[in-house]
């Protein structure tokens, strides 16, 4: 694409449409901007446009689609071509500092985002002066210059908070710290200093204290991996300055807004974690600085008041005091009994109340509630830290935080007592402050996973939890219905099972609840109850102490899919998996209603999939509907292929990117229920499986090996006689995925299959090709992957076709290339092979090189006999060999860049492990010593006198025993 004034019109229309709601008009144009993205110029003609584009709209637009390209194709992947030209990449990196600081803050934002997605890739080695040009523009004394480059150097540095250590990443942080501590230690300075000349100019002290935010949090990505020496020596400046921005009130600075943080409020919390941070990690080297930093933080969260923009703030003061409180030489600030109480009163018990602000999230954005309250992203909310900072207390003062709060906790249930429908919220914050005592240590898993002693945990549970949920209306006093379902669900390992059961009718009632968080709790409960595992391993929760429940269960959980607010609800959605997990064949009576629900929800979502994880369970859901009825009466595969197909047809004429990989599994699921052949509606859309665009994707790769596997096993000779014009398109995704390390094993898996399932006769014209291809990969990069794997092939081939096969068609690419690949490959590398059907595999295949292939007899190759017999005893005894040279470092499937919708196994789709040498050979070891007894006889004295002679001692004893075993002898 040329830099034309033309193509920035035609740019500008398709990004003007990819705005547009109607999806008629914004696929087309997502497709076109797809298929022009791999073109030189394409992101300077969008950098063009956002540089020069009249239209604000189209900037926005062209700024976001910049940083999504970059995201997808900026990082080279090995094997991959590499998607953005090298041209390209020098003149985005030459140009994109320089436009970022001069574009508006929106888009700054984004390209922003863009240079740290390429610092990420190529700085320091490839991007070497990025860090002088930014440094450079301190200079500039423009703060909107300044903040672009700070807000670009966050971006950049806050992966250090959470990255391994490494001499890499070491050395990097290094010749940041180098370049850029001093200059922003004398630009943090030179910032205070401005404020205090400027402390009476509100829109000069917002610019400033933007600049201040965004330095206390490269102080804080800067200081996370080790104390940095230069940091060290210039505590005193950090640590002073901090101090007095936190005691700093300017009425300036102080916003109307209740709810948004204003700017005071967010550099106070940030310096609160930069404390934290020095608390936790540095403590000798912070101790003269730790007192006054606790007053101020004390008398911080006295005098700050409940507004929600003040959440993040006081929660992170208050996990400043949680992160003091546990550590040991720190007990002392905290051992006075009044201090406890104070702590208790003005702290605690406040930041746990209910507040308006939570009620408001409750009811009418409860999908962030349950996000914040169930998965534990309330890592920022008051309560979540007063919990924290219970827990922290307890650690050396269990004994007196919970006599004091055994009180508040009392006091509180009676207020509640006294005018239930005015005072709930007393009660809600009492079950609270029981949790968080109560709770000393917890797993997504399991829930609590060590309690508190001094807590009565199932007597709270039967006089204050289930009264509230045996209530005969499911809509009263929701918050209290959603902290009871909470509740079992937390403590469910500590409350008796016989408890557990009386609660599992309530849980299945409120599963009816208008609020989304009730039921949506409810549905989260019991998914969690039948995951729980009793005596030997199985569900606590058994199927037949489910059986009078089955028909409410699913008939409630099922409606609740119908309740406003969450038609795609993965709680629910996730339940009703478990739910056919656990109560397998119980379900079949309900399954034409529940197919029928599944297959017009599939339907529904696959118009515009938003939500994965309901996407997910759904898929698992019907794939366990297929398992279990198909385990009782296999023919009712034909009813599920009616139900599913018209569905799946439209996901793949849509191509509804998200959706195709799991089509392609549950089709793989139900092909493999078919015993014999492939019915004609499969291969009507075999041909379909061919084609390269479907094998672009990553996420499709698996699934559809999978697939292809499925129809070699059923129909390879329905494949050679009706489709024989495909065996080369066949072979063809073999020869891609061969050629690509992240996915060789796929290739593999189906070139294994066509081996083992495809009659001889068609595949002989190409064998020879096969072998030439696996021998060029195996030139150009070996690794221990590819070698596993063809290690394996070799070994299938043997077994399938005959040793003296292989050997002939080695030998026919090159003179005397069989006794090379013994030499090189199989003896030195088959201690590599893992699994046990792989072994297996390795095993017979090599003994029938050793037993029947007579050039291994008489000819220069048999000096490799007892080689290869040592290696095969070495594969039955030593341990594997699971090292791998330092230079492999593969790419996970997951690790491909960019959006790509990755590749989600289903785990309710799995397919069983399949031996292809299971009925020929049981034990791999007697199967040895049998054949050298037939090869003793066929040669008397040959066998015995190699192995005298040669074989080592351990080796020989070791095949002793098998002989012994087996009952036989050598002649």
């Amino acid at each position: 694409m040329e830099l034309s004034d033309a193509n920035l019109q035609t740019l500008t229309e398709y990004l003007k449409k990819t705005l547009d709601p109607d999806p008629a008009i914004r696929r087309p144009a997502e497709k076109f901007l797809e298929s022009v993205e791999g073109s030189q110029n394409y992101p300077l003609l969008l950098l063009t446009l956002l540089e020069k584009s009249q239209e604000n709209v189209i900037k926005v637009c062209a700024s976001v689609t910049f940083k999504n390209y970059i995201k997808r194709n900026w990082r080279i992947v090995e094997d991959e071509p590499n998607k953005i030209c090298e041209s390209d990449r020098i003149a985005i990196k030459a140009n994109i500092v320089p436009l970022m600081l001069s574009s508006p803050e929106q888009i700054q934002k984004q390209l922003s985002d863009a240079i740290s997605i390429i610092g990420r890739e190529d700085f320091p080695q490839k991007w070497p002066d990025l860090l002088t040009e930014m440094v450079n523009r301190f200079q500039s004394g423009d703060f909107h210059v300044i903040n672009g480059v700070l807000r670009t150097a966050h971006s950049l540095f806050k992966r250090y908070r959470h990255e391994f250590k490494s001499n890499e990443l070491w050395t990097e942080i290094k010749l940041v710290l180098d370049a850029f501590a001093l200059p922003l230690t004398n630009l943090f300075k030179a910032t205070i200093e401005l404020c205090s000349t400027h402390a009476n100019d509100a829109s000069a002290l917002k610019v400033l204290f933007s600049s201040l935010i965004l330095i206390a949090k490269l102080f804080y990505s800067l200081n996370f991996q080790d104390l940095p020496e230069f940091f060290e020596d210039n505590m005193e400046t950090w640590m002073t300055n901090f101090h007095s921005l936190l005691t700093l009130d300017n009425k300036l600075l102080q916003t109307d807004d209740e709810e948004e943080a204003g700017l005071l409020e967010l550099l106070k919390s940030q310096i609160c974690d930069n404390a934290a941070l020095y608390a936790q990690k540095y403590d000798e080297e912070f101790q003269p600085y730790l007192p006054r930093f606790v007053t101020a933080i004390w008398n911080l969260l006295v005098t700050t008041g409940q507004e929600v923009k003040y959440d993040l703030l006081v929660s992170n003061a208050i996990q400043f005091l949680a992160s003091v409180c546990e550590r040991p030489h720190y007990k002392h600030l905290f051992e006075d009994q009044n201090i406890l109480t104070s702590i208790c009163e003005k702290v605690i018990v406040p930041n746990m109340e209910f507040r308006a602000a939570d009620e408001e999230a409750f009811e009418d954005n409860s999908e962030e509630y349950i996000r914040r309250d169930l998965e534990g992203s309330d890592i920022d909310t008051r309560r979540r830290a007063a919990c924290d900072l219970v827990r922290g207390l307890c650690k050396f003062f269990e004994g007196p935080v919970t006599g004091i709060f055994s009180g508040y906790v009392n006091s509180m249930l009676q207020e509640y007592a006294k005018n239930p429908s005015v005072n709930w919220k007393h009660k809600d914050a009492a079950i609270y402050l029981v949790t968080s005592l109560a709770s000393k240590a917890q797993t997504q898993k399991h829930g609590i996973t060590q309690a508190n002693e001094l807590v009565n945990l199932t007597e709270f549970f039967v006089n204050h939890i289930q009264p509230d949920l045996k209530s005969a209306t499911v809509n009263e006093f929701p918050v209290l219905k959603a902290d009871g379902i909470k509740y079992i669900m937390i403590f469910r390992n500590q409350v008796p099972k016989e408890q557990l059961l009386v609660s599992i009718p309530l849980l299945i009632n409120h599963l009816q609840a208008e609020s989304i968080v009730v039921h949506t709790y409810a549905a989260h409960a019991l998914e969690r109850l039948f995951t729980m595992r009793g005596t030997n391993n199985a569900t606590l929760i058994t199927a037949a102490e489910m059986a009078p429940f089955v028909e409410v269960l699913l008939t409630n959980l099922f409606k609740a899919l119908t309740l406003p607010g969450s038609s795609e609800n993965e709680y629910i959605m996730k339940a009703i998996m478990r739910s056919f997990s656990l109560l397998q064949e119980s379900i079949i009576p309900y399954i034409p209603s529940v197919i029928t629900q599944l297959t017009q929800k599939l339907l529904a979502v696959s118009k515009n999939p938003s939500k994965p994880h309901f996407n997910h369970y759904m898929f698992e859901s019907i794939c366990l509907s297929i398992r279990i009825t198909c385990k009782a009466n296999p023919e009712a595969v034909g009813s599920f292929e009616e139900a599913l197909f018209l569905v799946f047809t439209e996901i793949l004429q849509n191509d509804v990117q998200e959706f195709i990989p799991y089509v392609f599994q549950v089709m793989s699921l139900l092909l493999e229920m078919h015993k014999n052949e492939i019915p004609s509606s499969y291969m009507a859309l075999f041909p379909h499986l061919l084609q390269p665009v479907l094998w672009e994707r990553t996420g499709n790769i698996p699934p559809l090996v999978r697939l292809l596997q499925a129809y070699l096993e059923r129909g390879a000779s329905t494949i050679a006689s009706a489709a024989a014009d495909k065996i080369p398109g066949l072979l063809g995704v073999f020869q891609k995925l061969i050629a690509s390390k992240a996915n060789d094993h796929q290739g593999f898996y189906l070139l294994n299959s066509i081996i083992e399932h495809m009659p001889p006769e068609s595949v002989d014209q190409y064998r020879k090709q096969i072998f030439i291809l696996l021998f060029q990969r195996l030139q150009n990069s070996k690794t221990t992957k590819f070698i596993k794997s063809f290690l394996v092939f070799i070994n299938l081939y043997c077994v399938r076709y005959g040793a003296l096969a292989l050997q002939e068609i080695f030998d026919s690419i090159q003179p005397k290339m069989f006794g090379m690949v013994l030499e090189k490959i199989i003896i030195p590398e088959i201690q590599k092979v893992s699994g046990q059907v792989e072994k297996k595999i390795c095993a017979v295949g090599i003994t029938k090189i050793l037993t029947e292939c007579p050039p291994m007899m008489d000819t220069e190759y048999t000096k490799l006999w007892i080689p290869l017999l040592q290696a095969l005893i070495g594969l039955f005894e030593l341990p594997e060999d699971d090292t791998i040279p330092d230079e492999e470092h593969f790419i996970d499937i997951e690790d491909t860049p960019g959006y790509q919708t990755a590749f989600s196994q289903l785990a309710f789709a799995g397919k069983k492990e399949h031996d292809p040498v299971g009925q020929m050979v049981n034990n791999p070891r007697i199967h040895l010593a049998q054949s050298l007894h037939k090869l003793s006889t066929a040669c008397p004295g040959r066998v015995l006198s190699m192995l005298s002679t040669s074989l080592n001692a351990e080796a020989l004893q070791y095949l002793q025993g098998y002989l012994q075993a087996a009952s036989v002898s050598l002649l």
